[in-house]
């Protein structure tokens, strides 16, 4: 998607899982698109016995987005519930807004209990392991540009990988550089690829497992994991348009 085919007035809704996968959807007549759908589709796309209505709110974010009638100024509201207020960089990067104020609901209510949350592991195992799913639901309620749902943990994916591209972006902790990157990529990756690809971002300071897996010496680091053969980029990643020419061309 190309910041320039977001509409001006719109309703952003996004559900998580506690593994970290997310699906959202942005509905510009603000009422065609509601939480309990994104459960829906989060049931086909990892195959659960039954929505995972439990989620909401736990770990939904919503955006609303209006054009002041005076002004023509673009107003914007967002909340989101305490348990993905880490992902706030990444909530920032799908609506195309670096300076999103979001307000933390201050209850989202018993259901939301760590607890509580628990006793459904055991029949939702799939919403605890990450997929590194990022998907965004179309007018079809079918999966977009992020087909598979597999647990890109290695460096070494199996011979049913997907024939599309999967990148990873290492970063250390979140700063405004940071976000400007992630917003750079996502954009020139939505505007070149004509396959589907998967971007995952990890914080090499909350994963060092998966940063040492993958043997990330510095950030930040780009790397194509997929297709073979592994290519990286270090450091300077301003060059946005050029790196995912290098990136792309032995495919």
């Amino acid at each position: 998607m190309q910041e320039s085919i977001i509409p001006s007035s719109y309703k952003g809704i996004v559900l998580f899982t506690p593994g970290g996968d997310v699906i959202y959807a942005i509905d510009e007549h603000k009422q065609d698109r509601w939480h309990l759908q994104l459960c829906a589709a989060l049931q086909e796309l990892l195959g659960l016995p039954e929505p995972p209505h439990f989620l909401v709110p736990c770990f939904t974010a919503t955006i609303d987005c209006w054009l002041d009638p005076r002004s023509q100024t673009r107003c914007q509201a967002a909340e989101m519930s305490p348990m993905v207020q880490r992902y706030q960089p990444l909530l920032n990067m799908l609506f195309y807004s670096l300076d999103l104020q979001w307000s933390v609901l201050p209850n989202p209510g018993p259901g939301c209990d760590p607890a509580v949350l628990m006793t459904y592991r055991s029949r939702f195992p799939e919403l605890w392991q990450s997929h590194d799913l990022v998907v965004k639901l179309d007018d079809s309620l079918r999966r977009s540009r992020f087909p598979q749902a597999e647990p890109w943990l290695s460096s070494n994916p199996t011979p049913s990988s997907p024939q599309g591209y999967v990148f990873r972006l290492f970063v250390s902790g979140q700063s405004l550089v940071t976000e400007q990157v992630l917003q750079s990529l996502h954009q020139v990756l939505e505007r070149s690829l004509q396959r589907p690809y998967t971007l995952k971002i990890v914080d090499v300071k909350k994963h060092p497992e998966i940063a040492e897996l993958n043997q990330i010496t510095a950030t930040p680091t780009l790397v194509r994991i997929w297709p073979k053969p592994v290519k990286r980029v270090v450091g300077d990643l301003n060059s946005v348009g050029k790196i995912l020419q290098d990136m792309t061309s032995a495919f």
